[in-house]
């Protein structure tokens, strides 16, 4: 059991939360949560890594599909290694974040830290 927060749960179980839906669930706890560093480092790390993989998803694949054959070849196998990456990340992250642990992943775990 962690440290309790602002919104009263435990900070690991808030931590956890933030990963849940995403940039939605992200995005709320980093509004909610003014004081406790872990959960908002989370709820930063959480806007950064599933909003790049939804760009990934929206712009990036979409865009190399226009291309016939070869593109749409390409897409296909870049939208199921996204697919792959998000879901071991979703599940990694809601893992790390419960146990307490403050896990950086690359890039984002730098940004995440400057928005604490």
């Amino acid at each position: 059991m962690g440290e309790r927060t602002s919104t009263g749960l435990d900070e690991n179980v808030a931590g956890l939360l933030c990963y849940l839906l995403g940039v939605i669930t992200g995005i709320i706890f980093y509004v909610i949560e003014k004081e406790n560093k872990f959960v908002r480092f989370h709820a930063v790390q959480s806007i950064v890594v599933f909003g790049a993989l939804l760009i990934v998803n929206w712009v990036v694949i979409p865009i190399i599909m226009m291309v016939p054959f070869l593109g749409w070849i390409l897409g296909g196998l870049l939208g199921l290694v996204v697919f792959i990456l998000t879901v071991v990340l979703w599940v990694l992250l809601m893992y790390k974040a419960y146990k307490g642990e403050r896990y950086k992943v690359p890039f984002a775990g730098d940004i995440a830290e400057k928005y604490v």
